[in-house]
């Protein structure tokens, strides 16, 4: 049957059927190398859609670094925060104190300012009572001075009262002077320099030595203090000296309640009768250097 189909088409038909055909074939061809363009284009974007979607799988990763960065970051933020919190409040304490120094201070500088004003006061006081002491001391020196004057002049009203007693267990017939007694028995005896330094002597005594009858006469320039020193010593061997001048002979003595080491050992030295309390010592001594003189 498709013979006889076959040959029933006419030559013009074939013709026109080839004409279509090799058109169809044509437009086949192009259709498929618009295809294999297509599929490499295709392939093309396949290959990008791969890329951007490695890139946006490295992006993403990316913004899940960014993203924990972030969280770290505010983690961070939020320790700041605290820290800042914490030290903004440590800031107000710390101005708290200041301010509470500040007052403290204030008032320890006022204090300090009220205690130098009082101890200024103090020191105007202390001044004022150092002056009313030196007063004080210098009316006390003076009250001493007298009160030692007084009871020098007393010591040597009693040794020339008791000159007897006193001296009577080394001298017979003793008698005392103020030296002026006998000024005018001493003053033709001797320089004036030595005359008027006599007539200062505290007491003259004379007598006659008990155990020693063949000497006729003895006597004494005496000094008398209720502390006998040096220089009374001194005194008394300087005046026996004007005595022993004036032709005399004559003994240094010292009298008094209390004497002195340094006293005692220059009287023995310069042969010096000491009489204290009423007690003589040093007399024998004393005449045999007179003595030897």
């Amino acid at each position: 049957m498709a013979v006889m189909e076959q040959s029933s088409l006419t030559a013009e038909m074939y013709r026109a059927m080839v004409a279509v055909i090799d058109d169809r074939m044509q437009t086949i061809s192009v259709t498929r190398q618009d295809y294999d363009h297509l599929a490499g284009r295709m392939d093309r974007v396949e290959a990008s859609l791969e890329r951007l979607a490695a890139a946006q799988t490295r992006t993403e990763l990316r913004m899940e670094e960014l993203a924990a960065a972030q969280a770290r970051t505010e983690q961070r933020l939020e320790r700041l925060e605290i820290a800042v919190e914490k030290l903004a409040a440590a800031q107000a304490r710390t101005e708290q104190r200041v301010d509470r120094l500040e007052i403290a201070v204030e008032k320890l500088a006022a204090a300090q300012a009220r205690t130098e004003q009082r101890v200024e006061e103090l020191a105007a006081a202390q001044a004022r009572t150092e002056t009313q002491l030196q007063n004080l001391v210098k009316v006390v020196t003076r009250l001493e001075e007298t009160q030692a004057g007084m009871k020098g002049n007393l010591l040597e009203l009693t040794y020339q009262r008791r000159a007897g007693s006193y001296l009577g267990p080394v001298m017979r017939k003793v008698r005392a002077w103020v030296p002026f007694e006998l000024e005018d028995e001493l003053e033709s005896r001797l320089p004036q320099p030595e005359y008027l330094d006599l007539l200062r002597a505290d007491l003259l005594m004379r007598g006659q030595p008990r155990e020693r009858r063949e000497i006729a006469e003895v006597w004494l320039a005496v000094e008398v203090s209720a502390v006998v020193d040096r220089g009374d010593v001194e005194r008394a061997v300087r005046r026996a000296g004007h005595l022993r001048n004036a032709g005399y002979l004559a003994l240094p003595a010292v009298a008094g309640e209390q004497v002195t080491e340094g006293a005692e050992d220059l009287a023995q030295r310069q042969g010096a009768v000491m009489i204290l309390d009423g007690s003589v010592a040093l007399w024998d001594e004393a005449l045999s250097q007179a003595l030897a003189a």
